[in-house]
């Protein structure tokens, strides 16, 4: 029989995660309050009293049962994001920043996944407290608002490990240390020191403070708001594109690393097969394009300055731009379309389909091409050394169809606009690989204002079902979703948590 799902839990941690957004709304309000935007202030407040209102209504639920699996954290999961973003979007709509709910809505989704997509034609006209809001979503969506909340919450079982499993990024997930909650305090930990870091390197070079802090979110998240339309652009310094492009790389790394190096054991990261590969496929595609460019540019050096800052924007899928790629030869944007599907590493605030799934798909073809050459002969997929379980390698091949079924999906209703193909499935891809900018219209001198309303809301379940890796977004979306609900009538079908 099936098992019933535990809505009060689910609905407690809803509860906990909306009240815990009323608190990151208190930070805008005092932006506001700083910038005296009377319109942002009243909007953020009503905002605020909504979300801690119905946050703390639904966290007083105690539950018969503490007990929940992984099909209740995919449910809870894929729930919260969506209500987080609602709410969300509740500032931009209430002050009029953004007149229509559905763009405010589509806005704030693409800040809490980090997708960097923007509906706005002319950013600078966002007051200050709005453009903090929209940016503070990025930092606080890279890592996860979940791990976040396991990390400040005071009790948090083992059984919580099933939403950081559905939120965190990566094929798998392990815990750091014995305790889950330390393990989340110490991932949020490394994310914190880096985004400082950057803010201090940014600060270094002359860059305003507000105008730094909007950019670490942006950075630290790799989702890629920024203050401006032009974005990094806006302030033609080779400095701020060299310490940016730095600093996107690093959180484009599997912070599991950054805590093997705090522990002073280096071997992890030098014999991490992803890692070398995730440098590997940068610098390679980075020199591809700038002798592809060279003609544009007139020297190696500045091909290699423009053509950096875009590879890795669009490897760990953060967006920032400094030049049109919409104009660059086809062979250009041909890697750069490639590496928008590849992404950054598991485990990383970046999207994509991440490095080590292409790994494993690669090396599993590759033995399946040999096995019809040797039947006989026996090999294990190994990646860093260690052997990778065939289940693993099942659910990777799984993902991998279920991501290209999902952008044929999306592209035929986005498609329904009418809009040029390029831009139509460059749209449906950036925005599932939550990488921002595309091609055509949704370019990096574009935006995605020219879709209807319909294909914003398309465009959103891509960016949400891109962030959470599907499965948390599409199993709460699936029509037939109360074959998880018990009827009271007996069920032959067996399923395993």
């Amino acid at each position: 029989m099936a098992r019933k799902l535990n809505w009060q839990v689910i609905l407690q941690v809803l509860g906990f995660a909306v009240l815990f957004e009323s608190v990151l709304l208190l930070l805008p309000l005092l932006v506001a309050g700083i910038y005296h935007e009377q319109h942002m202030l009243q909007a953020l407040l009503i905002t605020i009293g909504i979300t801690f209102a119905c946050g703390g209504l639904l966290s007083r639920i105690e539950p018969k049962k503490q007990d929940y699996f992984a099909r209740d954290g995919l449910i809870a999961v894929g729930l919260i994001w969506i209500v987080l973003s609602l709410a969300g979007a509740l500032p931009f709509r209430l002050s009029g920043e953004i007149p229509s709910y559905v763009d405010s809505f589509f806005e704030t989704v693409s800040g809490f996944t980090t997708t960097g997509a923007t509906i706005l034609t002319d950013v600078e006209t966002l007051s200050r407290s709005a453009i903090f809001w929209r940016s503070l979503t990025h930092w606080v969506g890279g890592m996860g608002v979940l791990v976040l909340l396991l990390a400040v919450l005071p009790k948090t079982g083992e059984q919580a490990m099933h939403l950081m499993r559905a939120e965190a990024p990566g094929p798998s997930i392990s815990k750091l240390v014995p305790r889950l909650r330390t393990s989340a305090m110490i991932l949020y930990g490394l994310y914190l020191l880096l985004s400082l870091l950057e803010l201090l390197f940014l600060l270094a070079g002359g860059m305003p403070f507000f105008d730094s802090l909007i950019h670490t979110f942006g950075t630290a998240g790799t989702g890629g708001f920024s203050l401006y339309a032009d974005s990094i652009a806006h302030y033609h310094s080779a400095y701020f594109e060299t310490a940016i492009t730095v600093f996107m790389f690093l959180f484009g790394v599997n912070f599991n690393l950054y805590f093997f190096l705090v522990m002073r054991d280096v071997r992890p990261l030098l014999k991490d097969t992803e890692f070398r590969t995730y440098l590997g496929i940068t610098i390679g595609a980075s020199v591809l394009i700038a002798l592809n460019i060279l003609h544009l540019y007139g020297s190696l050096a500045t091909a290699l300055r423009y053509s950096s800052f875009q590879v890795v924007p669009v490897m760990t899928t953060t967006g920032y731009a400094t030049a049109d790629f919409n104009l660059w030869p086809t062979f250009s944007k041909m890697i750069l379309f490639f590496l928008m599907v590849v992404g950054a590493m598991a485990g990383s605030t970046g999207g994509g389909i991440k490095v080590v799934r292409l790994l494993i798909v690669l090396r599993t073809l590759k033995l399946n091409v040999q096995k019809l050459v040797h039947p006989q002969k026996v090999e294990a997929l190994t990646l860093s050394g260690k052997p990778v379980p065939r289940e693993e390698c099942t659910k990777v091949l799984a993902f991998f169809c279920f991501w290209f079924i999902l952008i044929a999906l999306c592209t035929m209703l986005v498609a329904l606009d009418g809009l040029d193909f390029e831009s139509t499935i460059s749209a449906v891809y950036t925005c599932i690989g939550n990488v921002g900018p595309g091609f055509g219209i949704c370019g990096p001198t574009g935006s995605f204002a020219p879709f209807s309303a319909f294909s914003k809301l398309v465009l959103s379940f891509a960016m949400l079902a891109g962030r959470l890796e599907i499965y948390p977004i599409v199993i709460l979306s699936l029509p037939l979703f109360a074959i998880f609900r018990s009827s009271g009538k007996k069920r032959t079908i067996r399923r395993r948590d």
